[in-house]
């Protein structure tokens, strides 16, 4: 039977720690927004997408998310008159998730809280090598995560989930 490491124990605790604790920590502040972070993600991909819409399908693999999920979250922005969902003209079967005006105001207005969210939370612990090192391993996760490319994150090796500009 294989075992792990005490290092390796070590830095697999510490990295589901991570994933568990900074998702709540940025929801909290992203409070006052009234938006997740993951609500956050949604709007910053159509915002960052051509003519602001993205096929629902499409918007789910940008954000590595299921489809449920993702369908879920997208009928709370559409609650709060951030998102639309409309026929893909390209597509008849697809649908498109269109940002509205409400919504990229909202996007606009939050993206301060979360950049100050994000430094705080994790930019400020990391010099510019950690940072390089960062992205390095995240990276190479991802890629040991989806060998073959077919999430967006991993695809045509580079990562579109990263944001534009």
């Amino acid at each position: 039977m294989t075992t792990l490491s005490r290092p390796e124990r070590v830095a697999v605790s510490r990295l589901q720690a991570l994933l568990e604790l900074l998702p709540s920590a940025l929801d909290r502040r992203l409070t006052t927004a009234g938006l997740t972070a993951f609500e956050y993600t949604l709007l910053e991909a159509l915002a960052e997408s051509e003519s602001r819409r993205m096929r629902l399908s499409a918007l789910a693999a940008r954000t590595n998310a299921t489809l449920p999920r993702l369908s879920r979250v997208v009928s709370s922005l559409e609650r709060k008159g951030y998102v639309q969902r409309m026929p893909c003209p390209a597509d008849s079967r697809a649908t498109n998730a269109v940002l509205t005006s409400a919504g990229e105001q909202a996007y606009e207005l939050s993206r301060g809280l979360h950049a100050d969210a994000v430094r705080r939370l994790i930019l400020d612990a990391l010099d510019e090598d950690d940072l390089d090192d960062l992205s390095r391993i995240t990276l190479a996760v991802l890629t040991k995560l989806d060998p073959e490319g077919r999430l967006t994150v991993t695809a045509d090796g580079t990562c579109p989930a990263d944001p534009a500009g």
